[in-house]
């Protein structure tokens, strides 16, 4: 009998460790754990470079450092550094609070997927670029919750990325030591390296590393717009979804109809400079706060770091600005979103592009554009507005409407995190732009493998999905009448 039952433990943790494999990725061996929904797992807080600090800071992310045992993981990694968030606007809305704390090291990424260590089921991979104007937002904020769409067979991706001037500052001096000769766009290159991580490790978590859709909103839908012009994300990625970062406009969208506290659009910095005026506004601000060369400008802290444009303005007056965005650059960036598409240079891959009713400022006319100029290429774009103005429970200060970022909740059917007073026709809505969403990174069509009511926006059919409650506002929702813009 002692034997049987030895025999029978022996069973159950051979079962427990089937189910949950210890994985083999770059960096050493890494076990998850179970997510909330029976048969998903998530990995919290996998670094897929090395931590950009110190001799690393303003460099290109570099090899993992490795690790010795089995990483367990359980927690997620700490937030690109960035702004206290206090009550009120985004930070009401998403309830921040319960994140790591906020640091340059911050290359990390989570995974959910319902096949660890099952490198043949090739699923299909989405990988999430997070928003908040560049300089804010982290890949694990509660709206962001994966496991929904790994219980739809689909290995999500999200990452932190370097932020603010820790992402993207230029500077004479940093260009000059780089091998390519130019400085800034460093929180694309972490993006593009986690793509290139993906590539080689996601197998191990059941994923097909061929099939990539990357997808992002506001900041993250134009770092999305960055890697389909950028030469260095060509052939890593198979589909793209474009959420509330404009379509082509020679402009940044108009923001006066925004809702109180929203967070920047899609585009981000403060309009468009040149490498040469990012350096030489960097130095301008560097050189006044007696950061005058490499060495110095890497031992200074991360709070002055941060914290030196603002000062410099408020001492001077001086409105001069350290580069906070993506910049054309010439290596990361050959030109801008807008001439890529008019001369063909972009991803030729299928894309899904929206926006919010309330978003910010009115993005349909430049998404329409977007679309047909896709047609002209020989490209499918499917057009999306996102209309349900989200329920309240009466508090003050807080977003309304279907305000930017609202959409959100919905595409990740994380409905369960927020305070809202949801309808059952929410959870609804919710389950139709899941399953658009996942389908399009299934099939490249969000209708699904059949085709369906959801056509690609063409002059032959100029109309936008809707999605919306009915009349009543309830109980029943979904892809609404396609419309015109």
């Amino acid at each position: 009998m002692k034997v049987f039952y030895l025999l029978l433990f022996a069973l159950v943790i051979f079962n427990c460790r089937a189910q949950n494999p210890v994985l083999t990725i770059e960096g050493g061996q890494v076990q998850g754990v179970k997510a909330d929904i029976e048969g998903v797992f998530v990995y919290r807080g996998i670094p897929y470079a090395a931590p950009p600090i110190k001799d690393l800071r303003w460099k290109a992310p570099q090899p993992v450092v490795p690790w010795k045992g089995v990483k367990l993981a359980d927690r997620f990694g700490h937030p690109g550094y960035q702004a206290v968030h206090y009550p009120g606007g985004y930070t009401t809305e998403w309830g921040y609070g319960d994140e790591s704390p906020y640091s340059e090291d911050c290359l990390y990424l989570n995974v959910w997927t319902k096949a660890p260590g099952n490198a043949n089921k090739k699923l299909p991979v989405a990988l999430w670029i997070h928003g908040g104007g560049y300089r804010e937002g982290w890949g694990s904020e509660p709206e962001f919750d994966g496991q929904e769409w790994g219980n739809k067979d689909v290995v999500l991706v999200s990452i932190n990325y370097r932020l603010g001037v820790f992402g993207f500052l230029a500077h004479p001096e940093l260009s000059k030591e780089s091998p390519n000769k130019v400085s800034g766009n460093y929180g694309i290159l972490d993006q593009i390296e986690s793509l290139k991580w993906i590539k080689k490790n996601i197998a191990q978590f059941g994923g097909d590393p061929d099939n990539v859709t990357i997808f992002g909103q506001s900041a993250g839908a134009g770092s999305v717009k960055t890697l389909c012009e950028s030469p260095l994300a060509r052939g890593l990625f198979k589909r793209a979804i474009i959420m509330s970062g404009g379509g082509i406009t020679t402009t940044p969208p108009a923001a006066p109809n925004a809702a109180p506290g929203a967070r920047p659009g899609g585009m981000g910095g403060f309009g468009p400079v040149t490498l040469e005026q990012a350096e030489a506004q960097t130095k301008e601000i560097l050189d006044w706060a007696g950061l005058t060369t490499l060495e110095k400008m890497r031992a200074a802290s991360t709070e002055t770091v941060y914290t030196v444009g603002s000062l410099y303005s408020s001492v001077t007056g001086n409105r001069t600005r350290m580069t906070g965005s993506p910049i054309v650059d010439g290596y990361v960036s050959l030109q801008t979103f807008d001439a890529a598409a008019i001369d063909n240079k972009l991803a030729n891959v299928p894309y899904m592009i929206g926006y919010t009713m309330n978003d910010m400022g009115n993005m349909s006319p430049g998404i329409a554009d977007f679309c047909l100029n896709r047609e002209g290429f020989g490209s499918k774009a499917y057009a999306y507005e996102f209309a349900r103005p989200l329920p309240t429970d009466g508090r003050e200060n807080v977003l309304k409407g279907a305000f930017h970022s609202s959409d959100l909740w919905y595409v990740f059917k994380s409905l369960k995190h927020c305070w809202r007073p949801w309808a059952a026709g929410d959870w609804d809505l919710s389950e139709v732009m899941l399953t658009a969403w996942t389908n399009f990174a299934k099939y490249g069509d969000p209708n699904g493998k059949n085709g369906g009511k959801w056509a690609p926006y063409t002059k032959e059919n100029p109309k936008f999905m809707v999605f919306k409650l009915d009349a009543n506002d309830k109980e029943n929702s979904g892809m609404g009448d396609p419309l015109k813009p």
